[in-house]
């Protein structure tokens, strides 16, 4: 019987013995058997960091790894171990590999695995030095910036079978630095503190987070996350999201931390940014809508409340009046019902069109005001750490294209007409001072929608941060709101 094909989105790693023929002229038996010695010591790595081997066709070996970080600290480690491992050998039969590591969809159906991101992995892996790692520009910039790496970059590269550039990039350990543990690795990746020797712990709950894919109606691949236990609370995904990269932001960390204390907590990466796919056809507000419908359906989540937070207050309304039996109450902070371009002031465009115009150009790059401009926007009040966590954040959620495209999709927003039809238990919260987002826009919703709670925080962030005395106003009131409201 054929095994249903089975589909999603994964770190592969693809590995290849360099010059084998070459080897196996010199002496076909100890050749053979070194080989054969070099995947059954790989093959102990690759299981440390959890990674799944899939085939080893003749000289080259394909695995799939949940994260990025696992795939790359798997293959750096193990081509530490082969050196040491090479250099004990008396003769030159002495078997290297090249490495190459994707971050893409692929197919499983009767034990073999096929895809855009096997294929990627493996010309990725074609332009790696002996003994040396290639992976894509993605994969870097989803690996945690606390562990040791460097990344040399290969440019944007044309590589064979794909009709786009693709970034590359050589990796390797830091100078002096040890090679992560499975362990730290896991910690990194999961947010939470890792400890070091000069490092005294951190009082936080320790983390676990459960990073899964799945693929909306159209197609898209769409990466979600579960963490903390209790009633679940789904998170709607807003621009500038990582589930990864948002666990250890100065910027994300407090609140994530806030509702998975008591909660089950659902986050999604949307279409195009994140660990979601980026190459996609259709960026749109029904699009967003689309992969919230796609998560919790795949969680099979019954009754939930919603969080939202910016135009993600946009997608969890839609949502709600589409399906007012499954959502149990609504969480709306920094949100809107209209887009800039459908507010009717000519000042508003003329500035969405000047923000398309930098995104395009600037979005990603180091360009000191570029980021700056950004930043005072978003984080205005925001600490040194605050703002230098914001500037990375554009480099590894999205391509500027993206950005640009995201950006343009919000502009357009208009849910006016669904606010009346809004039936569940609602709290608004807006600072009265933001710059992205103006106060009177999250007031105006709030007084649309029946029965809404409006709560004004002080501020002009418009992401909230810990140590702005909004943040304790927003807790108190969601708290309560939680409590009184969407406990079922």
């Amino acid at each position: 019987m054929t095994d249903t094909p089975s589909r999603k989105l994964a770190a592969i790693l693809h590995a290849d013995v360099v010059g084998s023929t070459a080897l196996v002229q010199r002496n076909e038996l100890v050749a053979h058997n070194r080989i054969q010695d070099v995947f059954r010591r790989f093959s102990a790595t690759i299981e440390s960091y959890g990674g799944i081997a899939h085939e080893l066709r003749g000289d080259a070996l394909v695995v799939e790894f949940a994260r990025s970080s696992d795939a790359v600290c798997a293959a750096l480690s193990f081509q530490s171990a082969n050196a040491i491992h090479n250099a004990d050998l008396a003769d030159d039969i002495r078997p290297e590999i090249r490495i190459g590591i994707s971050l893409g969809e692929v197919v499983i159906a009767d034990g073999t695995i096929t895809g855009a991101g096997v294929v990627l992995a493996q010309r990725l892996e074609q332009l790696a030095d002996a003994a040396g790692v290639v992976v894509q520009g993605t994969v870097s910039e989803t690996v945690p910036a606390r562990l040791p790496f460097i990344y040399e970059s290969l440019g944007e590269l044309v590589l064979k079978g794909f009709d786009h550039t693709v970034a590359a990039f050589a990796v390797r350990l830091k100078m002096g630095e040890q090679l992560p543990s499975p362990e730290f690795v896991a910690t990194a990746a999961e947010g939470s503190p890792v400890p070091t020797d000069n490092t005294p712990s951190i009082d936080e709950p320790a983390v676990h987070q459960d990073i899964r894919f799945c693929t909306s109606a159209d197609g898209v691949g769409i990466a979600y996350s579960v963490v903390g236990t209790g009633p679940s609370l789904v998170k709607t995904a807003n621009w500038l999201n990582h589930l990864e990269y948002d666990w250890e932001s100065p910027i994300w960390r407090h609140l994530l931390l806030e509702f998975s204390k008591n909660h089950e907590l659902v986050r999604y990466d949307a279409r195009g940014n994140g660990l979601s796919d980026w190459d996609v056809e259709d960026i749109s507000f029904d699009g967003f809508v689309c992969d919230l419908e796609t998560v919790v359906d795949e969680i099979g989540l019954e009754r939930f409340p919603l969080f939202g937070v910016s135009q993600g207050c946009a997608v969890a309304i839609a949502y709600s009046v589409r399906h007012p039996e499954r959502v149990t109450g609504l969480i709306l902070y920094g949100g809107f019902a209209r887009g800039r371009r459908k507010r009717g002031s000519s000042n508003e465009v003329e500035q969405v069109d000047a923000l398309l115009t930098l995104i395009r150009q600037g979005w990603g790059q180091d360009n000191p005001a570029f980021r700056q401009f950004f930043t005072s926007l978003f984080i205005p009040n925001g600490t040194r750490e605050q703002m230098d966590w914001f500037n990375d954040l554009q480099r590894v959620t999205a391509s500027s294209e993206n950005a640009a495209r995201i950006r343009a999709a919000v502009d357009d927003i208009d849910i006016t007409d669904l606010l009346a039809q809004v039936s569940v238990p609602t709290l608004v919260l807006h600072c009265r001072d933001d710059a992205v987002q103006p106060f009177q826009e999250g007031r105006r919703m709030a007084s649309m929608i029946p029965h809404a709670r409006f709560a004004t925080l002080e501020g002009q962030n418009h992401l909230i941060l810990e140590n702005e005395p909004a943040w304790i106003r927003f807790t108190e009131e969601v708290q309560s709101f939680l409590a009184n409201n969407l406990v079922s």
